[in-house]
């Protein structure tokens, strides 16, 4: 996979006209579109194969999260709608995992379609070690994080998503052949909601497989300068590895 490959360029925004537009404008310059709960939401399937008839690819990130059968079933959905990637959290089960893998790969076998990567998020990129204290958790993001992460491969997961501070864990738990798939990138110093960041290049460095951009592009002078400038960076990690 090329530097540009793994760009993940988000389409955060209200309605369709305005992700057709990114989309038209973009489609050359990164690998997949993520379409996540609020655009999802408001356009439902149009939005994703609208995507797909642009040959571009897609990012369902809507992080399934229920019990086994429900997440199964929104699994095999995305995966009838051409997703080449959705999600799920990690925390909701060995069980929910190992299912939704299962019935994902039976489905795609029986319809002669692509099966989705599969990935799992572990800890929100929004949540650090004093959020998770609040919530009664007293283990730290990066321990609950690996903990996630073992236990989604042994469900026969394809990856996970995670912040750019647990990407070498992952790798050196997980192996190579693991999708790691970081949130939170930045090319400026502003964090947004995001608390744990990280940049595209470091995050590749690291053994991200993928990174996901946003608002830290979009909202530039010049968006195109800035992927170019990102896929730069990325190639240069790539050809230090």
């Amino acid at each position: 996979m090329d530097a540009r490959g793994r760009m993940i360029l988000a389409l955060d925004v209200e309605d369709f006209h305005e992700a057709e537009g990114i989309v038209d404008e973009f489609k050359d310059h990164v690998g997949m579109f993520k379409v996540g709960k609020q655009l999802f939401t408001h356009c439902g399937p149009a939005i994703v194969e609208f995507i797909k008839s642009r040959n571009a690819g897609v990012f369902l990130d809507l992080k399934y999260h229920d019990i086994p059968n429900t997440v199964s079933k929104a699994g095999v959905e995305a995966a009838k709608l051409h997703a080449d990637m959705f999600n799920v959290h990690a925390a909701g089960g060995f069980t929910m995992m190992e299912q939704t893998a299962k019935a994902v790969s039976e489905a795609a076998a029986a319809l002669a379609i692509d099966r989705p990567k599969i990935i799992a998020v572990t800890v929100l990129t929004s949540i650090d070690d004093e959020e998770l204290k609040r919530m009664g958790i007293t283990m730290s993001a990066k321990e609950l994080t690996r903990r996630l992460a073992l236990l989604t491969k042994e469900a026969g997961l394809d990856g996970v998503v995670a912040a750019g501070s647990e990407i070498e864990l992952i790798r050196e738990l997980c192996g190579d052949d693991f999708l790691i798939v970081t949130p939170g990138v930045r090319i400026t110093d502003k964090k947004d909601d995001q608390k744990r960041t990280i940049s595209p290049g470091e995050a590749i460095s690291r053994g991200a497989t993928y990174v996901v951009l946003g608002r830290t592009v979009l909202s530039t002078g010049d968006p195109k300068a800035a992927l170019r400038m990102v896929e730069e960076q990325i190639g240069d990690a790539l050809s230090r590895q």
